[in-house]
């Protein structure tokens, strides 16, 4: 079983969290929420409107999102349905869990590779695809 923090579309009430609730992709279950320790850049890129996690700690904000304990099906699924190693790549993040304080290790799909002109964009600390940024996310089926 991995760790597996979520801030993007798979967050609950956002569009692709259905993946991690199917159960065909393997087990997921939602261990809490929380923050990086870091902060991170969280920006909205893209033609698809994508939340993206810039691997650039130190910059931007700590993040909110969702931890989640899946096995290790479920984290091959996501592997793939997040484009790693291309689009993202999956890394060891700390993260502070809310509530039962302490923090965690877990994965996080972030990128390395994105053009220079996204640092520059807006950061944000906590996404939702219907929030006040106005750039809906185009989801997959859509495209």
């Amino acid at each position: 079983m991995a760790h597996v923090f979520v801030y993007g579309t798979l967050k609950t009430g956002q569009p692709n969290h259905k993946v991690l609730l199917d159960g065909a992709h393997g087990r997921a279950a939602l261990r809490g929420r929380g923050r990086t320790v870091q902060p991170y850049p969280l920006v909205i890129a893209g033609e698809h409107n994508i939340p993206r996690l810039l691997n650039l700690p130190g910059r931007g904000n700590r993040v909110a999102g969702e931890i989640y304990t899946v096995d290790e099906q479920m984290l091959h699924f996501l592997d793939e349905f997040e484009g790693c190693p291309d689009m993202y790549q999956r890394t060891l993040v700390t993260i502070a869990v809310e509530g039962a304080g302490g923090t965690l290790q877990c994965f996080v799909y972030s990128t390395a590779t994105y053009p220079p002109e996204w640092v520059h964009l807006p950061y944000h600390d906590n996404y939702d695809s219907q929030g006040e940024h106005g750039l809906r996310y185009n989801p997959r089926e859509n495209r």
